[in-house]
């Protein structure tokens, strides 16, 4: 059973993106639940650096993984990043712009609104 589908404003979950699937559980929604096992709860904007950090980082979002249903990231993609990640990423200077709309309320757990505002896509 998957936690409610809440945004980062308590709202309910807007899709983050389908082409390609997202999500945790590829219902292109940044869902959570107990097997998501990395909290793919942000929805991102991926950008070419970020792809680079996250290679670098021993996760290559670029190589297509057909046995996943997987067809590898571009930049410009919308995809439902690890919290973990993506606070790596904030850190180190290189996060991706988020939409906030389609990112689960338990990112707050990990990030504070604020923050996350500042990297907002949508209108807030």
């Amino acid at each position: 059973m998957k936690e409610a589908s809440l945004n980062v404003f308590g709202d309910p979950l807007i899709v983050c993106g389908t082409k390609p699937m997202t999500g945790a559980y590829r219902n292109g929604c940044c869902d959570t639940g107990p097997f998501d096992v990395g909290t793919h709860t942000v929805c991102a904007v991926v950008t070419a650096e970020f792809l680079a950090f996250s290679k670098g980082k021993g996760n290559d979002l670029t190589r297509a993984l057909p046995q996943y249903n997987f067809p590898g990231l571009v930049e410009g993609d919308y995809w439902c990043l690890c919290v973990s990640r993506w606070l790596e990423a904030y850190r180190a200077g290189l996060a991706p712009k988020i939409k906030l709309a389609a990112s689960h309320q338990k990112t707050l757990d990990y990030v504070s609104l604020e923050v996350l505002t500042s990297f907002a896509i949508d209108d807030v």
